[in-house]
């Protein structure tokens, strides 16, 4: 990877990481563990991924300008999250990034890595 561009621009921008997130919950949805708890109608949550993923990989700070500081860990609180959930997330993740096409294997491999201290971060219950 380029070290010298965020990884936003690395991932193509607005329209990547837009599919990234299309592709990302629906398997969310669909997951034993993760779709229960998520809403029936989907969509403010994947806007909200977009904003904060767009600001946490280095483009546009969207979310903080919407909503303030992320407080990732603490909007997280009312939802019991534990070790499983943290890794179902990041599989669901890595499983959405294989589907985007144009997406290096590194890179991928990179954005997993990148994600897995805030999903671990966030877990709240324990197994």
């Amino acid at each position: 990877m380029n070290r010298n561009i965020s990884l936003y621009e690395a991932i193509g921008g607005a329209e990547s990481l837009r599919r990234i997130v299309e592709s990302f919950y629906p398997k969310v949805q669909a997951h034993e563990l993760l779709g229960p708890l998520f809403p029936d109608n989907i969509l403010p949550v994947m806007e909200k991924q977009i904003m904060f993923l767009t600001q946490f990989f280095g483009g546009p700070m969207l979310f903080s300008d919407e909503y303030g500081h992320p407080m990732m860990r603490a909007r997280h609180m009312p939802f019991p999250i534990t070790p499983k959930h943290a890794e179902a997330w990041l599989d669901c993740m890595r499983r959405a990034l294989q589907e985007v096409s144009g997406l290096d294997e590194q890179l991928q491999l990179y954005i997993i890595e990148r994600l897995s201290g805030p999903a671990h971060h966030f877990v709240n219950t324990p197994e």
